[in-house]
C-alpha cells in the first residue's frame, strides 16, 4: 500500500529546509566574502555570491608562510592521529568483544565511567609533561589514542560477526592477531570508516589540546592561527596588508574556507560508510 504524503511530511520538509538554509547560508557567505573585492566587503554588499571577484585574499594567505605551515601541521597531526586512533581502537575492541574475557564486565564499566568523568585537564597535563611530550605532535595524539564512544561502536560491531568465523580460524591454527587483522578488520570496513570520520573531524577541528600543549608557533595547527585571525585584526597575517580592516575580513573568510575544504571533500565519500557503520554497530551491544 502506497503511503500518503500528509501534513506531517510537509512539516518535516519545511523544518529540514530551514535547517538547510541555516547551515548553508553561512558557508556560502564565507566563500563569497573570500572571493570578493575589498570595496564591496567594506560596503557590506556581499551576500551568498561574490562581488567584484578577487583572489587577493588567497594570494596573501599562500604568500605568507604562517598559514601554509599551519595547514601542513594540521594535515600531519590529523593523518597520524587518525591512523593511531583507528589502530588502537581496533586492537582494544577485539578482546572486549568476547563475552568469555575474564573481567570484561568490570573493564567495560570503567570504560563507560570515563565518558562521564575524565581525568581532568591539570592531571593530564602533568602526565604529558612528565613524559616530555610538551610541544610535540605526540602530545596531541597519544592522550586521546582511543575515544570511548568509537570504542563502543567497534565493540558492538565485532559482536555482530558470526562466532563460527572465529572458531573456524582458530581450528585452522590462526593466532588472535591473524584473526583480527585478516578476518575481523576486512569485515569491519564500514565501522572503521565511520569511526575514522569521527577521529578525522576531531583532530582536524582540535583547538584546546594544541592551545595547552604547544608553545612553538611554528608547530601550531590551523585552528590556532584561525583563532588569532578572528580575535585580533592586528595579527601577523593581516598586519602586512595596506588596508587591514578590509583585507582582514577577506583573509579571515578565505582561511575559514580552506579550513573547511578537507571536511567538505571527505564527508560525502565517507557518508555511506558512516551511516552503515553506525547502524550496524548499534544493532547489537
Amino acid at each position: 500500500m502506497e503511503e500518503k504524503f500528509g501534513l506531517f511530511d510537509i512539516i518535516i520538509y519545511i523544518l529540514m529546509g530551514l535547517v538547510l538554509i541555516a547551515v548553508l547560508y553561512p558557508i556560502l557567505h564565507v566563500v563569497a566574502v573570500s572571493f570578493s573585492s575589498a570595496s564591496y566587503i567594506v560596503q557590506g554588499k556581499v551576500g551568498v555570491l561574490p562581488k567584484g571577484f578577487s583572489l587577493d585574499a588567497y594570494k596573501h594567505i599562500f604568500k605568507s608562510s604562517q598559514v601554509p605551515r599551519a595547514y601542513g601541521n594540521t594535515i600531519l597531526y590529523t593523518t597520524v592521529g587518525t591512523m593511531i586512533n583507528i589502530l588502537m581502537t581496533a586492537i582494544m575492541a577485539y578482546p572486549l568483544s568476547k563475552s568469555q574475557l575474564i573481567g570484561r564486565t568490570i573493564i567495560m564499566k570503567l570504560i563507560i565511567f570515563t565518558m562521564f568523568f575524565s581525568g581532568g585537564t591539570i592531571p593530564t597535563y602533568l602526565v604529558v609533561k612528565s613524559l616530555k611530550l610538551i610541544n610535540t605532535m605526540w602530545s596531541l595524539v597519544l592522550p586521546n589514542a582511543i575515544w570511548t564512544m568509537e570504542l563502543l561502536i567497534l565493540i558492538s560491531f565485532y559482536r555482530t560477526l558470526p562466532i563460527s568465523l572465529y572458531e573456524s580460524a582458530v581450528l585452522d591454527g590462526a593466532s588472535e592477531y591473524r584473526v583480527l587483522f585478516q578476518i575481523f578488520l576486512p569485515l569491519s570496513k564500514a565501522s572503521l570508516a565511520s569511526i575514522g570520520l569521527f577521529y578525522f573531524m576531531g583532530h582536524w577541528n582540535s583547538y584546546f589540546l594544541p592551545l595547552i600543549y604547544l608553545n612553538d608557533s611554528k608547530k601550531y595547527p590551523l585552528q590556532l592561527i584561525l583563532k588569532d585571525m578572528l580575535l585580533d585584526d592586528s595579527s601577523n597575517i593581516s598586519s602586512t596588508v595596506a588596508n587591514s580592516k578590509i583585507t582582514s575580513e577577506a583573509v579571515k573568510n578565505a582561511t575559514i574556507f580552506i579550513t573547511m575544504i578537507p571536511v567538505l571533500l571527505v564527508y560525502p565519500f565517507a557518508q555511506k560508510y558512516f551511516v552503515k557503520g553506525v547502524m550496524i554497530g548499534s544493532i547489537k551491544g
